[in-house]
């Protein structure tokens, strides 16, 4: 079945409200917790509505942080070809990160540099 947006935005709000009442923490110690203003948290669980952003602390403090993640999963491959093309890209990003890497070495922590 496929719901509305409203559908969603109330079903997730009270996913969030059970999840932080498990954890066993007032709406003011969730806001602290995640960093979320407490106006903006009693929103989130009254109408589901914050921004990504707020959403994404939410899901920290509350430790859901991998079904986020997970949200917008890449696509099963369709072929064999499809999946190899795959893997070619993903081989020939990865080359480019490591070279932009080694042009432009960036100082690690702790570094003496």
């Amino acid at each position: 079945m496929l719901n509305t947006a409203p559908e969603l935005l109330q079903e997730l709000a009270g996913r969030i409200r059970v999840r932080r009442v498990a954890l066993g923490w007032p709406q003011q110690e969730a806001a602290q917790r995640s960093g979320v203003a407490y106006r903006t948290w009693r929103r989130l669980e009254t109408q589901g509505k914050a921004s990504i952003e707020d959403l994404i602390k939410a899901a920290l403090a509350l430790r859901c942080e991998e079904a986020l993640i997970a949200l917008f999963a890449e696509p099963a491959a369709a072929s064999l070809d499809d999946l190899l093309k795959r893997q070619v890209l993903a081989h020939s990003s990865m080359k480019t990160v490591r070279a932009r890497a080694k042009a432009n070495p960036r100082r690690r922590k702790g570094s003496t540099r």
